[in-house]
């Protein structure tokens, strides 16, 4: 009987679904009753629809499914196992190609009869493992390694660092002051910021503080009353009452007069201000987000950006990195202005070639991200074509190196070709060598069958054989790479 509680009104996890064959030998069921001494949550059925059910309900990690069922049940099973994708391991006889079915619903492992308790043990603690680091990854994809976030394009290791932190802060009320290059896109996240945090429904005000002439800042922070000064034709809202339950951003702070700062700095510490021309003191609820190019530390330390005014505002610093400290986000960056401006300008550009993304990937960008920008447009504007090429590039670009002095082998380069999307580039770049992927294929089925060469020829469907001497031949192709290597080091030495 089917050992089962189907009284389940929510999706509850279970280590082990065990789907036995409805008619079994003596020899598997004894195997089987030695789990629930171990420290595993098993379900046991032998019944289609009670099985269904269980995938439905109990989210188990690992299936064990009796391969009669699979046989009997095809479609359904292909149906839940597609859905809900848990590890699969299968068991049978060798006379119903077990090893076939592991590979066409991409088992784990099989184990054929008759296998014992110690054997059908280490096969589940092996297939559990190796689902524990699928789910790992799958959290680790999925928190951490992002290609983009809100506005911001790009996967590399130091933005992955300004998201996490961006996620962190952004549900506080702590002010944010943001440093980097101009160029970075310091307003850019400071809008991340807002659009994470509990005010995101709420106003987002910036402020220029380098744009606005210093005898109009305060009334454009502040704002003023009708008659206040000359030109004061009518009452003014500054940003301070608009940005109220939202985020006042004030961008190139470090521009900002003594005198502005001193009057900002007690608006921080007590939430309240005067408008021009006014007694009256407003209140309101607003988080300070910041940011300048400037060495911040270094006026601080010249007088010319207020100590206290700093530490007020410095509570979590931001520093956005350089674009050439972005590595492959450079190309990623430059296919979707690329792909933008394209659409826009109504012209046929899809991609760059090699030498074109090798020159965007060396330069390194003063201007950084807002420079990119300018390139990729002023390009698409003057030029047609279905690639990018170098000679279409804008100066100094077009006078860098040209393709003779570029190594399109170097290794780190030919990765970060490899991570671009196959459908930007043209197909000579996309083919790779055969002895390449037979390679990696090998190498992948080994690592899965933790480095069983026999299981491994299996799932591949060639000779074991074949396997040792591709291992022989890589390997030997290592000891003479790393003995000619030897030899140039002692002749340059």
């Amino acid at each position: 009987m089917d050992k089962i509680n189907l009284n389940r009104t929510s999706r509850q996890n279970v280590d082990i679904l065990l789907i036995e064959a409805e008619t079994m030998g003596t020899q598997p069921n004894a195997c089987f009753d030695g789990l629930s001494d171990i420290s595993w949550s098993v379900v046991r059925v032998n019944q289609l629809n009670n099985a269904l059910s269980v995938l439905a309900t109990q989210s188990p990690r690992l299936v064990l499914l009796a391969l009669e069922q699979l046989q009997a049940h095809e479609s359904e099973f292909a149906a839940s196992l597609k859905k809900y994708m848990p590890a699969l391991v299968l068991f049978g006889c060798v006379e119903q190609k077990i090893a076939h079915w592991a590979k066409k619903y991409q088992a784990l492992d099989f184990i054929e009869y008759p296998f014992g308790t110690e054997r059908l043990v280490m096969t589940i603690h092996n297939a559990l493992r190796h689902q524990t680091l699928i789910e790992l990854e799958n959290t680790y994809q999925q928190g951490v390694s992002r290609d983009h976030y809100h506005d911001f394009i790009g996967a590399s290791i130091a933005m992955q660092t300004i998201y996490r932190i961006i996620d962190q802060v952004a549900t506080s009320k702590a002010p944010v002051f943001i440093t980097g290059e101009s160029g970075t896109g310091k307003e850019l996240c400071a809008q991340a910021i807002h659009a994470e945090s509990r005010r995101k429904e709420q106003p987002f005000i910036a402020i220029n503080c380098a744009a606005i002439p210093e005898n109009l800042l305060e009334s454009e922070i502040f704002g003023h009353v009708k008659g206040a000064f000359t030109g004061a034709h009518q009452n003014r809202q500054g940003a301070a009452s608009q940005a109220h339950k939202g985020t006042l951003f004030l961008d190139e702070i470090a521009d900002m007069p003594l005198d502005s700062q001193r009057k900002l700095l007690r608006f921080i510490q007590t939430g309240q201000f005067q408008k021009i021309g006014n007694s009256q003191v407003e209140t309101v609820d607003v988080r300070f987000i910041c940011a300048t190019n400037h060495d911040i530390d270094k006026d601080v330390h010249e007088g010319k950006f207020r100590e206290d005014l700093y530490y007020r505002l410095n509570v979590v610093p931001i520093r956005l990195p350089a674009l050439h400290k972005r590595d492959n986000d450079i190309l990623m960056i430059s296919q979707y202005f690329l792909e933008q401006y394209s659409r826009q300008e109504q012209k046929s550009f899809i991609g760059f070639n090699p030498e074109t993304a090798y020159l965007l990937h060396q330069y390194h960008w003063p201007g950084n991200v807002r420079q990119l920008q300018n390139v990729i447009h002023n390009t698409v504007v003057l030029n047609d074509g279905r690639y990018m090429t170098p000679d279409m590039l804008p100066e100094p670009l077009n006078q860098l190196p040209g393709s003779d002095n570029i190594n399109l082998a170097d290794n780190h380069f030919s990765e970060i070709l490899d991570s671009r999307p196959e459908s930007h580039y043209p197909v000579s770049q996309q083919i790779r060598p055969l002895w390449q992927m037979e390679k990696e294929c090998i190498e992948t089925a080994l690592k899965a069958c933790d480095g069983d060469i026999s299981r491994a020829a299996i799932f591949l469907e060639i000779d074991a054989s074949t396997i040792y001497r591709k291992l022989r031949q890589w390997k030997a192709g290592k000891q003479k790479q790393h003995k000619r290597k030897k030899i140039a080091s002692k002749v340059t030495g």
